[in-house]
């Protein structure tokens, strides 16, 4: 697809609805008893991975196009697949569902697409191992295919070595089905959408800084969840009306939390002009309206705690950079090599062709703004969040871009480009 320069980007948009909250409200819709009902939920790719899981696993869930209906069966009502669970593209699937498989008294095999079985998964079969549970990399490889032998376990506190929201839940997850308190505590504050969720469905979980605990066996019951917006994805709209001359954009319905804007925080620093209204929560999170004006963007630097709280936006947050003034530094985020690709790899060889003067460092980047781009063919390497940031560079490149794959953006944001479209005057 060839994305070519927009004159000016007007109009409102409303974005799909959060991926992390869509996953989590199907994985605990089912853990709980009765109904759940989920709507604006993301029906992309990577959270309908996750409902056929959890259908594999003898969960009744309704799809329609206005709402998700979870019959949930308990802690301990799944049935046994009859087959290898898909996950597809979606660690999160993987990594949070590998921490209730522990728990049940039957064996399951974990596996996904090809990216997915490049994609670490020791970080959470350590732990795991920890807590008493049989799990095996199939290949040796420390990756999926993962084979599952259900059994008892026991409550640890674990020190992450790493911020990921998709380890600490993994570990709360197993931590249900435990003899004890499990607690995990991270070098940073990762996203809390599901201490937040737990807590609403009736489990006992705390959190302090970056530590969190719950105990194990609470019956839980079914809720009624509306997802807000997906910060992640209004980011591209964010750096889109941020950069294209003459643009105004009200992007609706956007969660802001905390441990998620660090994408508004950046920006910022960076001296956009970013509004947010209409300020209200929705099923416990913050949601509100970001009114977003064209702005002479100025370099930053983006490191330490800030980058759990923006890791999926650094692909946009680097476009945004080579068009700001001055240099900016983001480190600390080695977390990008493990992504759906190597996003510090993608992301500064596509800048290089498109002729910003950028350099990778061991966790992250450096990158002197300023400088015109112009067009290149870009490769995403399947990754839909690099499709989306470079689609945005086309916006203003002299002689735009042309995406080789522009189908990966399912993932997570299947009308994207419809909604790109409709903004251009």
């Amino acid at each position: 697809m060839l994305l070519q320069p927009a004159h000016s980007l007007k109009g409102t948009i409303q974005i799909p609805g959060d991926k992390s909250i869509s996953h989590r409200s199907v994985m605990f819709g089912a853990l709980a008893e009765g109904l759940t009902e989920v709507t604006h939920f993301l029906q992309g790719a990577d959270c309908l991975s996750t409902i056929a899981c959890f259908q594999k696993l003898g969960i009744e869930i309704e799809n329609t196009d206005k709402r998700i209906l979870i019959h949930g069966r308990g802690l301990h009502g799944f049935h046994p697949a009859d087959s290898v669970l898909d996950a597809g593209n979606s660690g999160t699937t993987v990594r949070l569902i590998s921490g209730i498989l522990a728990g049940q008294p039957f064996s399951s095999v974990l596996t996904g697409d090809a990216s997915i079985q490049r994609r670490p998964m020791k970080r959470i079969i350590s732990p795991l191992r920890e807590m008493g549970a049989d799990i095996s990399s199939q290949n040796g490889n420390d990756c999926a295919p993962l084979h599952i032998h259900g059994t008892s376990l026991h409550g640890i506190h674990y020190n992450s070595p790493v911020a990921s929201a998709q380890v600490k839940s993994c570990i709360l997850l197993a931590g249900l089905y435990a003899d004890g308190q499990t607690t995990v505590t991270e070098p940073s504050l990762s996203r809390n959408h599901t201490e937040l969720m737990l807590a609403s469905f009736g489990a006992r979980i705390t959190s302090s800084h970056a530590s969190a605990s719950i105990w194990p066996q609470p019956k839980l019951s079914g809720q009624k969840i509306d997802v807000p917006g997906d910060i992640s994805s209004a980011a591209y709209f964010i750096a889109a009306g941020l950069l294209v001359p003459g643009s105004e954009i009200l992007i609706q319905n956007t969660g802001v939390n905390p441990t998620r804007d660090g994408i508004l925080r950046a920006a910022e620093a960076m001296h956009a002009d970013i509004k947010k209204l209409n300020l209200h929560e929705v099923s416990g999170e913050p949601v509100c309206d970001l009114l977003v004006k064209s702005s002479g963007l100025s370099a930053t630097l983006i490191e330490g705690d800030l980058i759990p709280a923006l890791i999926d936006e650094i692909p946009v947050i680097a476009i945004m950079a080579a068009y700001a003034e001055g240099t900016t530094v983001i480190k600390d985020a080695a977390e990008l090599k493990v992504k759906e690709s190597d996003r510090i790899e993608t992301i500064v060889s596509n800048l290089k062709a498109m002729g910003a003067d950028i350099e990778a460092t061991d966790d992250g980047m450096i990158i002197h703004g300023g400088r015109p781009l112009h067009h290149a063919v870009i490769d995403p390497h399947g990754d839909h969040r690099i499709a989306m940031a470079f689609s945005i560079a086309g916006l203003l490149a002299e002689g735009g871009v042309e995406i080789t794959d522009t189908g990966c953006v399912a993932v997570s944001y299947p009308k994207f480009y419809q909604d790109l479209i409709s903004l251009q005057s």
